[in-house]
């Protein structure tokens, strides 16, 4: 797409949104294989491979949420200079993980601010294969809200406790009242739950939580990873659906170890009792489970 036609479609998408809906607006920037999907405030969310990335692009004021990979990321950074030749303000991790730091390295000098929890970088630093090829959060919080107004949109990002690991951010969009929860959140999707980086899954029960309360049904929330057929994007029941499986997968490990079945017993299912929704192989799951139910850890 050259830079006067996305500049000629990108002014189209408030009156065209507003009757065609999201559809329209999808097919308009898929292309090359990824896809950057505007959502309202000059907000959206960037698809191609790894963790979904957010962006917030104005010529007062970029934000970038996640990176995904150094070349998935590459595409990113294009459109952001198709829209304003600006340095990005601000650079946010989630969490630590590769698929959504691995691109952070495209950022070095393009970006002013890199924050992230104080756990996500101390993660990131403890798993660094190339320490070189790294880029690493220069502002970290500990605890509570952190904030910072950039342009129109003033960023914040929220620590409720650990969930998928210890250090996951819940990041808020406030004026677009858009939240992207990182990896908190797999819609329909079987999760990953990193032991190894202090994810707790009763803890995470209550991370997501307070996220409900925290926003309200206005609020559009985009996710890490989403399964077939379900969306990256969503509302607020879909963090009550999620609670659930998180909920569900304990009591059956716990029932099924009252009963006396073995671990490998437990894990041999395609689906949790009470959480239909997540389908395919559990044994993810019931590995964490049993290990936070029988092991501490």
């Amino acid at each position: 797409m050259n830079r006067r036609n996305f500049v000629k479609q990108t002014s189209l998408i408030t009156g065209i949104g507003a009757t065609t809906g999201f559809s329209f607006l999808n097919a308009l920037f898929e292309q090359d294989g990824y896809k950057m999907t505007p959502l309202r405030n000059n907000v959206g969310f960037f698809t191609e491979k790894g963790g979904t990335i957010g962006w917030m692009a104005s010529n007062n004021g970029i934000v970038v949420v996640d990176t995904q990979y150094q070349d998935s990321v590459a595409h990113l950074i294009e459109e952001l200079k198709k829209k304003t030749s600006r340095q990005i303000d601000l650079l946010i991790n989630t969490h630590h993980h590769g698929d959504h730091t691995s691109g952070n390295i495209a950022f070095k000098g393009l970006a002013k601010q890199v924050v992230a929890h104080e756990n996500s970088k101390a993660n990131q630093e403890r798993t660094s294969r190339n320490p070189d090829n790294t880029l690493l959060p220069d502002t970290t919080f500990k605890s509570g809200k952190w904030s910072k107004k950039v342009g129109d949109e003033t960023m914040s990002l929220h620590y409720f406790g650990a969930g998928h690991t210890d250090g996951d951010s819940v990041v808020h969009f406030e004026n677009a009242n858009i939240v992207h929860m990182g990896d908190l959140l797999f819609n329909r999707r079987t999760p990953f739950i990193d032991k190894s980086a202090g994810a707790n899954m009763a803890s995470w029960q209550s991370v997501l939580e307070k996220t409900y309360n925290t926003f309200d049904s206005d609020t559009i929330f985009v996710y890490g990873h989403a399964g077939e057929g379900y969306d990256i994007q969503g509302k607020r029941e879909d963090l009550k659906a999620f609670q659930n499986y998180l909920q569900k997968s304990l009591e059956y490990v716990k029932k099924g170890i009252d009963g006396g079945k073995t671990k490998e017993a437990l894990s041999d299912v395609n689906e949790i009792p009470g959480a239909p929704e997540w389908k395919g192989s559990q044994s993810r799951t019931i590995d964490a489970a049993y290990m936070e139910l029988f092991e501490g850890k």
